[in-house]
């Protein structure tokens, strides 16, 4: 106990120094870690490297920095860490978190001079740690009914599971939180809520939890999962209550949108949980965090995808021959007036860059995000600083380059061979390229709702 509030006071006493008020140093003087360096380090990459976060170590104390101070200056000057894959020169986007060349230059010198301390006593002020980390208490836990076990074969997994939970009373859902318990293995999850008639459905955890995934037989699948009421019809199904990607985020949705309600008998579909190959036998026990709404949901979100498997297809083919670079495009015309709440770019392990941008009828340009260096291992939920409207009529156009070649130390074959989009297959030796977009439909006033 005495270690644990010790760690966290030590973390209470240098989160002040987020404050937008740092000064900039002077040519010629000393760079300081209270000073100079812990806003930057704070500000974009405490918020994995905490106790609790996905990274493999903290980034809290002086001490935790200056012991790895020629490393944070490799990292940060060859851009590697911390991982933002958009281009801020085309795009921003809320809670973004990459470096200016001022702040990793900063770095470089405060390593070049040993690191030097600062007045480290005089950062204080606790409640920021809880306003950037902490999302509150949540009202349930709902837990898998037992660790899925992941075969050390070396080969991705796909799986559909039911995780049934019950409530005593009607609920109005402000978010849910996925947990990965494995994040090195765990590479992306979409859930769906199940929401079981009372008078319709006895047992609802009947059936097996957990089923390999087959696409083809989905119908089979939910007969498996005892997804069906028991007169054998469906269920209310809320979908994409809930994703993960590798590298995303948990944050609330303004309240302004957001939210659902469900009843007494529900159950998390999982039409696909992702894991990684692992050379050995490991364990997984993600779990969910839901968070009540005191009130009705003013504005459910919606969601589409256009590329593979969506609205819109790959032009052409997405086949990508060994040996070759080859561009891909999307093209798709929204039908209402919308406001974008995030954008969602897809590629496997081949892509290069991802483009997406859109045209008003009138002809004007709306800029939506350029990735210039595709990086399977982060993959974000980029949401715009204000909701984004898209009027009725506005193309989205995508562009997606692909690298097949030898020189690509992305590439799964060696040597290459053709990589294609394979019926939606979802494994990361195939292809993908999509954009998934969750929005609202359009009202006056969504440009001033904020995303931060």
């Amino acid at each position: 106990m005495f270690h644990q509030l010790s760690k966290f006071f030590l973390i209470l006493l240098v989160i002040a120094a987020c404050s937008p008020n740092t000064k900039t140093p002077k040519d010629g003087e000393d760079i300081l870690f209270a000073e100079h360096i812990a806003p930057i380090i704070y500000e974009n990459c405490v918020k994995c490297h905490h106790v609790d976060g996905p990274a493999p170590f903290e980034l809290i104390t002086y001490k935790d920095l200056a012991s790895k101070g020629k490393l944070i200056a490799y990292v940060t000057q060859n851009r590697i860490m911390p991982p933002w894959p958009a281009d801020p020169s085309y795009t921003h986007f809320a809670n973004e978190t990459y470096l200016t060349d001022e702040q990793i230059n900063l770095i470089q010198r405060w390593v070049d001079g040993n690191c030097l301390p600062g007045d480290t006593a005089s950062l204080v002020q606790p409640e920021l740690l809880t306003k950037k980390w902490d999302h509150g208490k949540p009202d349930l836990i709902v837990r898998m009914p037992e660790p899925i076990k992941v075969p050390g074969n070396n080969s991705d997994l796909f799986l559909v599971a039911k995780i049934p939970f019950e409530l005593p009373q009607d609920t109005f859902i402000k978010a849910i939180e996925f947990v990965p318990g494995n994040k090195r293995l765990v590479h992306h999850m979409n859930a769906h809520i199940v929401q079981f008639e009372p008078n319709k459905k006895t047992n609802i955890n009947e059936g097996e939890w957990l089923v390999n995934q087959d696409q083809s037989k989905s119908q089979e699948i939910h007969k498996q999962l005892g997804i069906l009421h028991d007169d054998g019809s469906y269920p209310t199904m809320t979908p994409s209550v809930c994703n993960y990607l590798p590298g995303a985020q948990f944050s609330f949705y303004p309240s302004e949108v957001g939210g659902y309600k469900i009843g007494k008998k529900n159950a998390f579909y999982l039409n696909d949980i992702h894991f990684g190959p692992s050379p050995i036998a490991e364990k997984d026990s993600s779990y969910f965090k839901i968070y009540y709404a005191e009130k009705a949901p003013k504005r459910p979100v919606s969601e589409f995808q256009i590329g593979t498997l969506g609205l819109a297809p790959v032009e052409p083919k997405l086949i990508v021959p060994a040996n070759e670079e080859k561009t891909f495009h999307i093209q798709f015309t929204v039908s209402q007036d919308i406001s974008i709440i995030t954008l969602v770019p897809h590629m496997h392990l081949i892509g290069k860059s991802f483009w997406a941008y859109a045209i008003k009828p009138s002809g004007d340009s709306i800029r939506l995000i350029k990735i210039p260096r595709w990086d399977f291992r982060w993959q974000y939920f980029y949401q715009p600083p204000h909701l984004l409207k898209l009027p009725r009529g506005t193309t989205i156009f995508v562009e997606g380059v692909y690298d097949n070649t030898a020189s690509n130390p992305n590439n799964p074959f060696d040597p290459p061979r053709e990589i294609a989009e394979r019926n939606g297959s979802m494994k990361t030796t195939d292809e993908m390229f999509q954009l998934i977009i969750t929005y609202v439909p359009w009202r006056k006033g969504d440009e001033e709702i904020s995303m931060d």
